[in-house]
């Protein structure tokens, strides 16, 4: 008879990204370390992989993408945590103003973008 294993204990869930998307993941509940740099991202992952409590690690994608290849290294002989990049928010110059806000809100709610006239 298999039975499920029940863990030790509870496996965490942190986010490393900029500054500026932190308080979004603070705001909703999420722990966020802030990381301004590559390197700082590093460092905080590193920190994060000596604990034995962490399971997951979502990173904001730019960090992610310049982490120093001796810390993936390190990672990947690693069960736990697991990094997750997510994608940052993206801020395009043609969103500016009123209709480049209605043509996003559309472009969401229907799947395609539409052009306003």
């Amino acid at each position: 008879m298999i039975t499920p294993s029940t863990p030790s204990s509870i496996l965490s869930v942190t986010v490393i990204c900029r500054p500026e998307v932190a308080t979004g993941f603070t705001l909703a509940g999420w722990p966020a370390l802030e990381a301004a740099s590559a390197d700082e991202a590093a460092q905080r992952l590193l920190d994060l992989a000596a604990c034995e409590d962490s399971g997951v690690v979502l990173m904001q994608d730019n960090l992610y993408e310049r982490l120093p290849a001796d810390v993936l290294r390190v990672l990947a002989k690693r069960t736990l945590p697991m990094v997750v990049p997510f994608p940052g928010p993206v801020w395009d110059e043609c969103l500016r103003g009123p209709e480049g806000y209605i043509v996003e809100m559309l472009r969401q709610a229907i799947g395609y973008r539409v052009r306003l006239r």
